[in-house]
């Protein structure tokens, strides 16, 4: 796929001290311990999304400042490395490098770099307070050399999408009004899911996927019927929540409603069916509340969604596991007080998956995702 992440180094961040061209699939399933490191990996990719948005410094001073970040803190690790290789229009790979230097206030500068294929390291200038990424974004070029892969690089970082619908309280974005016009991108707490869907609905060209986000919702809620999302005048501003209506029933359902589970499942499918997804989705531990027999369908709904776009998904769902190929699985653990990475190969679980499920192999500590004491 263009824009698909194909490897990842990350050094001296948090508990991830070294990874080396680690490999990222079309599908990753990302499992491990409390603790072991599988936060910090999604916590990448909100990081380099803050750097395409001029929001990299906010972004640092939110999570504690430049030392929380450093591997054992600063006197263990002077600077933060990540590599990123993405495949480009011609099948080759595009790279993008970056160092974070601390400084005396707690945050950092960033040094970067971008590369096509069998060129030269070019830098992006003098060390920064922002990432220079915003600035590459109107710079395009027909072969993506030079500046081109500059702009390569923003347009596949800045359609990452790091999907977190854990916040399903009475006061949550996803259960309140949203004006009609915040429809374009499904944001990343859902908080204008009901904007999205009623313009799937609405469209023509879109109304399929829509069917499809209604069809799976079914399965998991019984119900449930359609949506209405009624448009709502507020002022001088449109607005239109989450409201449905169940079968054999014409009285209007509102998102107070809707269990924690049904909300967040029906962002979940919203998310993995949407006609144009993001160039990679992330998703930390999207079974949470599920009943099992939703994160079955997830499962189902994970799997489509890596035919069209690059899936990253943290678990500790054995159920989950059970939905997917062995050889999705990326297990990570704690050793020696730092993050290790590894990708599971069929070949050495052949034997063990005539008689158990991948999810059973994980639960037996056969899969070695445990908790470890150090």
């Amino acid at each position: 796929m263009k824009g698909a992440i194909k490897k990842i180094s990350i050094n001296g961040f948090k508990s991830i001290s070294e990874l080396n061209e680690f490999e990222l699939r079309d599908l990753n399933i990302i499992i491990g311990a409390n603790g072991s490191g599988k936060s910090n990996f999604v916590q990448v990719f909100q990081l380099l999304m803050s750097m395409t948005r001029k929001g990299f410094q906010k972004f640092i001073l939110e999570n504690g400042g430049a030392d929380n970040f450093l591997h054992n803190g600063p006197k263990s690790t002077s600077a933060i490395t990540m590599t990123f290789e993405f495949e480009s229009q011609t099948g080759g790979l595009n790279s993008y490098r970056f160092e974070l230097t601390p400084t005396v206030d707690e945050t950092f500068l960033v040094s970067e770099e971008r590369k096509y294929v069998t060129s030269k390291w070019r830098s992006y200038g003098n060390p920064s307070q922002e990432s220079r990424l915003y600035d590459e974004r109107e710079e395009k070029s027909a072969n993506e050399q030079f500046h081109g892969v500059g702009h390569f690089v923003y347009e596949s970082i800045s359609r990452w999408m790091v999907y977190h619908f854990h916040d399903t309280s009475s006061t949550a974005p996803m259960r309140r009004s949203e004006i009609v016009e915040d429809n374009k991108i499904l944001r990343n707490n859902g908080g204008n899911i009901a904007p999205f869907l009623l313009q799937l609905k609405n469209e023509d060209s879109h109304l399929s996927y829509y069917q499809e986000i209604v069809n799976a919702i079914r399965l998991v809620i019984p119900f449930f019927d359609d949506f209405r999302l009624d448009v709502l005048k507020m002022g001088d501003a449109e607005k239109v929540r989450l409201s449905w209506k169940q079968k054999g029933s014409d009285f209007p359902m509102q998102p107070y409603h809707l269990s924690d589970g049904s909300i967040r499942f029906i962002c979940l499918a919203t998310a993995l069916l949407q006609p144009y997804p993001p160039s990679a989705i992330v998703i930390d531990e999207p079974e949470l509340g599920l009943h099992p027999e939703a994160i079955r369908i997830l499962g189902e709904l994970i799997q489509d969604a890596a035919k069209r776009t690059q899936i990253i998904v943290a678990t500790q769902s054995p159920l989950l596991l059970d939905q997917f190929s062995i050889d999705d699985i990326v297990v990570v653990n704690r050793k020696d007080g730092q993050s290790t990475f590894e990708r599971l190969n069929r070949e050495n679980f052949n034997e063990w998956l005539n008689n158990y499920s991948v999810g059973e192999l994980w639960t037996k500590n056969v899969i070695q995702g445990g908790s470890s004491y150090e």
